[in-house]
């Protein structure tokens, strides 16, 4: 007997309508707030670039290895350079709105916590947007590294960060591109139970090598976005219990008899067996039922 789990949305009604609407409401929210507020450094050029150049004498104080180490290796093949930069350009927000529809649909408990977990982070990588302006090292000359995305393509970015109106070009300090992809794998570990769902990690791992080896991103930016997730994953509760997933029911003990040192009627006769159904445990809007040890004589 195997046990099974009921999608959070599967019962269609006007609640569930309104939770989703609300929910969808709730980040798209979120996140236009945040896209405007990145808006509001981004005409404090000189700045940005006098951080871009303390975070450079930073790395090398503390002897991270140059981020040109990385572009190196990518710029070895245009194949594998233009891949980067789409990964960089394409990968970072469908991922991210794959899995918390996932979470929402499927681990309800878990898609809230990850929600809360994910505003805190974005919430105060916004202030540190404002407070820290950063010119990315594709820009700093001291860095001596190439602008991949403007030379290979795709890019997501004008070739002019003044005249750049889609996106604030000296908002690198944190990389949410890795502290997003990084709260994607914990998340999946911690809501799955597979005894693989530790390769998920090779999302962010992957990800902080495109955003150092494409030059949008500085080693310290995703040392910052985790050491802010870190904080992030300490102030908002985890679910309770372990992960919510699916699994297969383990037998129980066999039923003892009725009465003590009662004999069989039958000689040969087959003991009972364990069959029925357990009790049902609600986890958030789902339902997951597990085997019992109700006795029954077949």
């Amino acid at each position: 007997m195997t046990s099974h789990t009921t999608p959070a949305g599967a019962a269609a009604g006007p609640g569930a309508r309104r939770r989703l609407i609300r929910e969808l409401l709730l980040v798209v929210g979120l996140f236009a707030v945040y896209k405007f507020g990145r808006t509001l450094s981004t005409g404090r050029t000189e700045e940005a670039f006098r951080n871009a150049t303390r975070v450079w004498d930073a790395e090398r104080t503390l002897h991270l290895p140059g981020e040109g180490l990385v572009q190196r290796l990518l710029l070895h093949s245009d194949a594998l350079v233009h891949t980067a930069n789409t990964y960089y350009a394409a990968v970072h927000f469908p991922a991210t709105v794959l899995f918390l529809v996932w979470l929402y649909l499927r681990r309800p408990a878990h898609y809230l916590w990850t929600r809360r977990v994910l505003a805190v982070l974005t919430g105060a990588a916004l202030v540190l947007h404002l407070a820290f302006p950063l010119a990315p090292p594709r820009m700093l000359g001291a860095a001596h590294l190439i602008d991949t995305g403007q030379v290979y393509g795709p890019t997501v970015y004008g070739a002019a960060p003044a005249t750049d109106t889609m996106a604030n070009q000296f908002a690198a300090m944190p990389s949410l591109h890795f502290g997003w992809a990084l709260m994607l794998a914990l998340g999946m570990i911690a809501a799955t139970s597979s005894r693989w769902r530790a390769l998920w990690l090779l999302h962010p791992l992957v990800t902080l090598l495109v955003v150092v080896g494409t030059a949008n991103h500085y080693w310290l930016d995703a040392i910052v976005a985790t050491l802010l997730l870190g904080a992030a994953l300490l102030l908002v509760p985890r679910p309770a219990g372990r992960s919510i997933v699916a699994r297969r029911s383990v037998p129980g003990p066999r039923p003892a008899p009725a009465f003590a040192g009662a004999e069989p009627v039958f000689a040969g006769a087959e003991p009972a067996e364990a069959v029925g159904t357990g009790p049902v445990e609600t986890v958030g809007t789902g339902r997951v039922e597990t085997a019992g040890t109700v006795g029954a004589v077949r």
